[in-house]
């Protein structure tokens, strides 16, 4: 009877110390396989400091600054009051008349060169229909070259207290449950969101390939990420090599896809902006891009679970053939898939919902719709995302059992050897 599904990614807490001989196992199993990621690890070294920007500003931001007044800035405000007043747009020939409610709204200003000004704005329909109410705080724009009323104009909400409240909340929560493993595990965190902001994001805006930056990029997050998160061993080293195994499946399937369906990239008002600040830029690309970012996270959580079932079924019998813990690991590897293959069409689809509700109502027949470009995007990121994912599985399966059983060999007793001597020579 197979294992039943389990998203465990660790140890029992519950179980027995291991013993000295699966300790010497542990460590053999992971000199091992540091053969296969020191590589892979240089190499991303080499691809950040080749790939690094160079911090001088894009083609895209130095036209997005054209876009914007000189000496725009971004003050809060506060709502001192607000007046509704009929904006209904006129009906057409074939179309009845809209009814709309716009507001005049007076607000005070809090920061900035006209701090304790009181100014008066109009916002549109969607604002005031959203709800705006006396002592709301606002994100105002101010454009330092204007006169009079056409200063300050509403830029958006303002919306710090609910953000950093739940940032609080869920980091508290998870140093709370989860101890110094969730600390590390928003160490991690904050290292991902670093190389995003300062690597990835500026890479893709430059002239470097968008598969390549988004592969070392991502490769980078996963090296830290992972063994801050699970810690130094045997199950995390076996769970990187499928992760990264996972994210070159994903890149190379997603360059043919992308190829063959001939996506342009261009199927969203943000990539159409994008399209006006710096047309040279490389759309297709970001698409392949998109797909290897978005697999991370489940690419992680799923080698995860394969390398702790690999490795505690190891444990508990020692004496299984490779044969056998494969074969049992999967057992385990195919529920994870199961679910998993939801979580991430699903994740998609939510993420999609604007989109299909306007396939809806333009009721268009399903095969126009599954095959247009905005809809292909989608189909095409969900389902190489997918393979990857499911192709880990038994890559992980087969890496950690292949491992395990190799460090009790001579092979492995010989890595581990070699490795105690540099050591030792290293100390000196």
């Amino acid at each position: 009877m197979p294992p039943s599904h389990t998203h465990s990614h660790g140890p029992d807490p519950d179980a027995p110390p291991p013993t000295p001989e699966v300790l010497t196992r542990r460590r053999r199993a992971v000199w091992l396989m540091l053969l296969l990621l020191v590589p892979v690890g240089l190499a991303t070294i080499v691809g950040l400091v080749v790939l690094w920007p160079d911090g001088e500003p894009t083609r895209a931001e130095q036209a997005a600054v054209l876009v914007l007044p000189p000496g725009t800035t971004y003050p809060e405000g506060r709502v001192s009051t607000v007046e509704p007043f009929d904006c209904s747009l006129p009906g057409a020939e074939q179309q009845p008349a809209q009814q709309l409610t716009c507001a005049v709204v007076v607000v005070e200003v809090l920061d900035g060169v006209g701090a304790g000004e009181f100014q008066q704005l109009e916002v549109p329909a969607e604002v005031y229909a959203a709800g705006i109410a006396e002592g709301d705080v606002l994100v105002l724009t101010r454009d330092a070259g204007a006169e009079g009323a056409g200063q300050y104009a509403f830029y958006d909400y303002d919306r710090d207290v609910p953000i950093v409240a739940l940032t609080v909340a869920f980091a508290v929560v998870t140093v709370a449950v989860a101890r110094l493993r969730g600390l590390a595990a928003l160490v991690g965190l904050a290292f991902a969101f670093f190389i995003m902001l300062q690597f990835l994001l500026p890479g893709l805006l430059g002239d470097a390939s968008p598969t390549l930056v988004s592969l070392v990029g991502s490769a980078a997050i996963m090296f830290v990420v992972l063994y801050l998160a699970h810690g130094f061993s045997a199950r995390t080293t076996t769970a990187l090599v499928g992760t990264l195994f996972g994210l070159a499946l994903v890149a190379v399937l997603g360059a043919v896809g992308v190829a063959t369906a001939r996506l342009t990239g261009l199927t969203s008002e943000e990539t159409t902006t994008l399209l006006g600040y710096d047309p040279a830029l490389d759309f297709s690309g970001l698409v392949l891009a998109g797909v290897v970012v978005a697999g991370l996270g489940v690419l992680n959580d799923v080698t995860i679970t394969q390398a702790s079932a690999i490795w505690q079924l190891h444990e508990v019998d020692p004496d299984m053939t490779w044969q056998q813990l494969h074969s049992r690991g999967m057992a385990v590897g195919r529920d994870h898939i199961a679910s998993t293959v939801y979580t991430i069409v699903f994740a998609y689809a939510g993420a999609s919902l604007p989109l299909l509700m306007l396939f809806e109502v333009y009721a268009q027949p399903w095969d126009v719709v599954l095959t247009s470009s905005a809809m292909a995007e989608e189909v095409i990121r969900t389902l190489v995302g997918s393979i990857g994912l499911v192709l880990a599985v038994p890559v992980t399966t087969a890496a950690g059992a292949f491992f395990a059983k190799a460090a009790g060999t001579a092979a492995g007793a010989a890595t581990d050897r070699r490795m105690t001597a540099l050591r030792a020579r290293f100390a000196r």
